[in-house]
């Protein structure tokens, strides 16, 4: 009886380290710091949340493209945010609502991790299309067409998502990992094993959309280890 009482007790003191380690971030203008995009503070259902769009002189991709939170230095975690995206009326055919997670970014926002997705690739006829559902890059260094040249499949991945929709996506760090969960599925949709960045990065966190995308962001958590 008393061991099943310490192992009871043991449960309810793991529960509470990591109900007081998470943290509701409040997606508020003091709170937040616009890079290379657009933010405003909109209703949508009903539901307070961020919309982000890139600045349309930007041109190219995988940049430092995101709204940078305030006063939080990751390294290893759980960050869990609800997306949604829709294609701007001036989106190129090309465009495939891009929105995502960077994470480790740096000081002067020159380096980070990010793992973005692709709704329109998720129920595209085209099954190489849908294989490019979910990609991770490496801010500068490593971006897409890179990592897709030199690792074919590797850093890219397939997962059922639509435009318009929310989307749940939650991202595990620990080391050189991260792992990318999307709805509460228990098995993650992408792995990557090798950030490119090292292990022993640390950095803020920031609210990623690229070009053509009219970006939403609800419900931010994070929980530090």
């Amino acid at each position: 009886m008393k061991g099943l009482i310490g192992i009871f007790t043991s449960g309810l003191l793991l529960l509470s380290i990591n109900l007081l380690a998470q943290q509701s971030i409040k997606l508020t203008p003091t709170n937040l710091v616009a890079n290379q995009v657009y933010m405003a503070l909109e209703k949508l259902e009903g539901k307070a949340v961020l919309k982000i769009i890139k600045d349309s002189t930007l041109k190219a991709v995988d940049e430092a493209t995101f709204v940078k939170i305030k006063d939080i230095d990751f390294q290893d975690g759980t960050i869990e945010v609800k997306v949604l995206s829709r294609l701007l009326k001036t989106a190129r055919p090309s465009d495939r609502g891009f929105i995502g997670i960077a994470f480790r970014i740096n000081k002067q926002n020159s380096a980070f991790e990010c793992i973005y997705i692709r709704p329109t690739n998720g129920r595209s006829d085209d099954q190489v299309r849908r294989n490019h559902s979910i990609q991770y890059f490496a801010f500068p260094d490593f971006k897409f067409d890179r990592l897709r040249k030199e690792s074919p499949e590797k850093y890219e991945s397939y997962a059922d998502m639509g435009l318009n929709e929310w989307i749940k996506m939650k991202i595990v760090v620990k080391g050189k990992q991260a792992k990318l969960f999307l709805n509460d599925n228990n098995e993650p949709s992408l792995i990557v094993n090798d950030l490119k960045l090292g292990e022993n990065t640390t950095g803020a966190l920031g609210l990623f959309v690229d070009v053509g995308t009219e970006g939403y962001f609800a419900d931010l958590k994070v929980t530090k280890q």
